[in-house]
C-alpha cells in the first residue's frame, strides 16, 4: 500500500466515523419533534441522549475535511468549489443546531425552546439530507473540465441517483437516530422510539437496498458486493434485535449498515476522487489529485501518534455516559445543562 492509498483508505475511515457517530446524532434531531411531543421533559429527555458527544461527534467532519485538503489538495478544491453553495447549506444548518442545543436551556421561556427545537431539527435534515445527495454525486461523476472545475448548473446534480441518495442518508440516519434513542432512554420515550424504529425498518430497507443495488451494478467492483451484502446484513440484524426487544444489537445493525454503505461508496469510488463526466481524462485520481509524497510522510507519521488518543479519549467518553436516562432523571426546572442528568439504570443488550 502507497501513501496515496493509505490516506484514501483513511479518509474513507474518517467519513464512516462521522456517520455512524452523527448520524444518530442527526437522527435524534430529526425525532426530536416526534419523540419529544407533548412534554418539555421528553424533549429533554430526547436530546440528553446526545448531550455530552454530539460535538466531540462532529470532530470526525473535521478532520476529514482537514485530510482531504492536506493529502488530496486538487480533490478539495474541486469538490468544495463545485458544491459550495450546498456545502454553506450544510455549514450553515450545522452552526444553528450547534447554537440550538447550547442556548436552548439558558433562557427559561417556552416559545424560546421550541424555536430552538426547529432550529435543531432543520440543523439536522439538512444535512442528513445533503451528504447523501453530495456523495452520489461524487460517486456517479461531475461535469469536470480540463482546468480540474465542476461546470455546469445545480440541475445537471439532481438526477436520480443523486436524489436517491440523500432521501437514503436521510432515512438511514433516521432509523440510526431511532435505534440508539431506544438505546439510550427508558419508559415511555423508550417505548415510542421501538414504535419509531419498526414503522422505520421497511421503508429505509427498500430506499437504502435500492440505492445499494444500484451503486454496485452501476459503479461497484466485484469486492464490494461484500459491502453490500453487509448493509442488508446489518438491516436484518437491527429489525430482528428490535422485535426481540435487544437494544444493543439493533444499534450493532444499524451501525453495520451505515458503516457499509460507507465503505461501498467509497470502494465504488477508489480509485478516482471526483470522476469527470466530460472525459476520462478530466477525473481526479489518488494519484494525480494528491500532494507530495513528503508532505504524505509527515502526515502519516502524526495519523499514527495521534489517532489511538482520539480513539481511546472518545471511547472512553462513551463509557462514562453509557447509562439510560428517563423523564425521572430530568430536574423539574429549567435551565440547567445538558449533561446534568446523571441517570443511574444500565443499558439493555
Amino acid at each position: 500500500m502507497n501513501l496515496q492509498q493509505f490516506w484514501f483508505l483513511l479518509i474513507g475511515v474518517l467519513f464512516t466515523g462521522y456517520f455512524v457517530l452523527e448520524g444518530f446524532d442527526f437522527g435524534v434531531g430529526m425525532l426530536m419533534p416526534i419523540l419529544g411531543k407533548g412534554s418539555d421533559t421528553r424533549r429533554r429527555v430526547v436530546l440528553n441522549t446526545i448531550g455530552p458527544v454530539w460535538d466531540g461527534n462532529e470532530v470526525w467532519l473535521l478532520t476529514a475535511g482537514g485530510a482531504m485538503f492536506a493529502a488530496f489538495p486538487e480533490w478539495y478544491a474541486s469538490l468544495f468549489s463545485g458544491f459550495y453553495l450546498a456545502l454553506l447549506l450544510v455549514l450553515v444548518a450545522l452552526i444553528v443546531r450547534v447554537c440550538a442545543i447550547e442556548y436552548r436551556s439558558k433562557i427559561n421561556d417556552p416559545r424560546w425552546r421550541s424555536w430552538c427545537d426547529v432550529a435543531i431539527g432543520i440543523g439536522s435534515w439538512v444535512p442528513a439530507l445533503a451528504w447523501g445527495w453530495v456523495f452520489a454525486n461524487v460517486v456517479r461523476g461531475v461535469p469536470l473540465n480540463e482546468k480540474k472545475q465542476i461546470t455546469g448548473s445545480v440541475w445537471d446534480l439532481l438526477g436520480p441517483y443523486a436524489l436517491l441518495g440523500g432521501l437514503t442518508t436521510g432515512f438511514l440516519f433516521a432509523l440510526h437516530g431511532a435505534v440508539f434513542l431506544a438505546l439510550k432512554t427508558g419508559g415511555e420515550v423508550r417505548a415510542d422510539a421501538v414504535r419509531t424504529v419498526r414503522l422505520l425498518l421497511v421503508p429505509t430497507a427498500l430506499i437504502v437496498g435500492g440505492f445499494g443495488v444500484w451503486t454496485q451494478l452501476a459503479y461497484g467492483t466485484d469486492w464490494t458486493w461484500i459491502p453490500l451484502v453487509l448493509v442488508v446484513i446489518g438491516l436484518v440484524l437491527a429489525g430482528a434485535a428490535s422485535f426481540a426487544d435487544r437494544d444493543g444489537f439493533a444499534f450493532t445493525g444499524t451501525t453495520l449498515t451505515v458503516a457499509a454503505a460507507t465503505v461501498l461508496l467509497f470502494g465504488s469510488l477508489y480509485p478516482n476522487v471526483l470522476p469527470s463526466t466530460i472525459s476520462d481524462l478530466f477525473d481526479l485520481t489518488i494519484d494525480n489529485a494528491s500532494s507530495t509524497p513528503y508532505t504524505l510522510k509527515v502526515m502519516s507519521w502524526a495519523a499514527v501518534v495521534v489517532t489511538p488518543v482520539v480513539l481511546v479519549y472518545q471511547g472512553w467518553t462513551y463509557w462514562v455516559f453509557r447509562k439510560r436516562i428517563t423523564v425521572d432523571h430530568i430536574p423539574p426546572h429549567a435551565g440547567l445543562p445538558l449533561e446534568s442528568a446523571l441517570p443511574q439504570d444500565s443499558n439493555k443488550d
